[in-house]
């Protein structure tokens, strides 16, 4: 029986819920492309069955921040997925702030070991800068859903060397998030 991914493309296209911006860049969009190749990937492999929670990039999720987030874990926990991933990038105020860091509801789990996998994969196969997975139980996505989840924050759009690589390197963000849940899973 396949392996039910849930691709949460964190953010709306505009309007509440839009995300951070910088260097030129606007997150929904980045998070949108990303989670679309992720779900190509997954789409080609037998093993695994794909939703994402938003199916073209001027989808806007719920009609506030609160609803949009219900939105998004509604349908996950609606379609029975055995995975769920909320894509993002991080900002800051400081833009020497840099690297890849990934949330979730607790440590020493599936979701956890999950995440040190992923993590591994997008800062070696990207070169950024390793910030750890952390442990955050106030994200609604992380501890409202029926399955393991985690929020993965690519790189940071405010800074300049990481937003490169959020705009020219969206495949390999996908191609490292797919290596590390094979990588865990088999």
């Amino acid at each position: 029986m396949a392996i039910k991914i849930f691709i949460d493309q964190g953010h709306n296209p505009f309007g509440f819920n839009s995300g951070a911006e910088g260097n030129g860049l606007k997150e929904q969009d980045i998070t949108y492309n990303v989670g679309i190749y992720l779900a190509q990937l997954l789409q080609n492999d037998e093993r695994f069955e794909v939703l994402t929670s938003r199916t073209c990039i001027t989808q806007v999720v719920g009609y506030s921040n609160s609803s949009s987030l219900a939105e998004r874990v509604g349908l996950a926990n609606r379609w029975g997925a055995d995975w769920f991933l909320s894509i993002h990038c991080n900002s800051s105020t400081n833009p020497n702030a840099r690297g890849s860091e990934i949330y979730v509801y607790r440590s020493r789990n599936q979701a956890y070991y999950m995440a040190r996998e992923i993590l591994q994969q997008i800062t070696r196969q990207l070169q950024l800068q390793d910030r750890g997975v952390k442990i955050n139980p106030d994200f609604y996505v992380l501890r409202r859903t029926d399955m393991p989840a985690m929020l993965i924050e690519l790189a940071f759009i405010t800074n300049a060397a990481d937003a490169e690589k959020l705009k020219n390197s969206q495949q390999i963000f996908a191609q490292a998030i797919y290596d590390g849940l094979v990588n865990y899973l088999f």
